[in-house]
């Protein structure tokens, strides 16, 4: 049963994540493996949850290694929203921003700026400069910190 047709709450999902998966009709987005991207739905719940590997999942779905998909943006806010409630498990935000880091790895797709899939993206991501610049500065060393850090050279780049 999709999360839309009976909602599931989970105590380890804050509101504003939860408000944030919801206003996205997400059957209506193609997803990167051609389906309706609906299904992103529970990979999103779980990796709202803190379950690693969720992120992963978005691969091929919400972008490629080399382009981004449909849903990127729409998943984009679910992520940063994930962010902003601030993951308590290193492994969580490490997945995370392995996760953002993917998507700004992508090859701009050359819309004009902020229109496009990477501009929204960006521009999602580029909300939390300030607190990715404190995780790269004070996880030095750290894989979380070398993500962080490779995030915000990526958006100095682009600003």
């Amino acid at each position: 049963m999709r999360r839309t047709d009976k909602p599931l709450r989970s105590p380890l999902v804050p509101e504003a994540v939860e408000a944030e998966i919801a206003r996205h009709d997400w059957e209506s987005i193609p997803c990167g493996c051609g389906r309706g991207a609906g299904h992103l739905e529970d990979m999103l719940w779980d990796a709202a949850e803190g379950h690693p590997a969720a992120f992963h999942a978005l691969a091929g779905h919400v972008f490629t290694p080399t382009a981004l998909q449909p849903p990127a943006p729409a998943a984009c806010g679910v992520l940063m929203a994930v962010w902003a409630a601030g993951p308590p498990r290193e492994s969580t935000r490490e997945a995370l921003l392995w996760t953002l880091l993917a998507l700004l790895g992508t090859q701009d797709d050359g819309s004009s700026h902020e229109a496009g899939l990477y501009g929204q993206c960006a521009a999602f991501i580029r909300t939390a400069l300030p607190a990715l610049r404190r995780e790269a500065a004070t996880a030095p060393g750290s894989v979380t910190g070398a993500y962080a850090k490779g995030v915000v050279e990526i958006l100095d780049l682009c600003a």
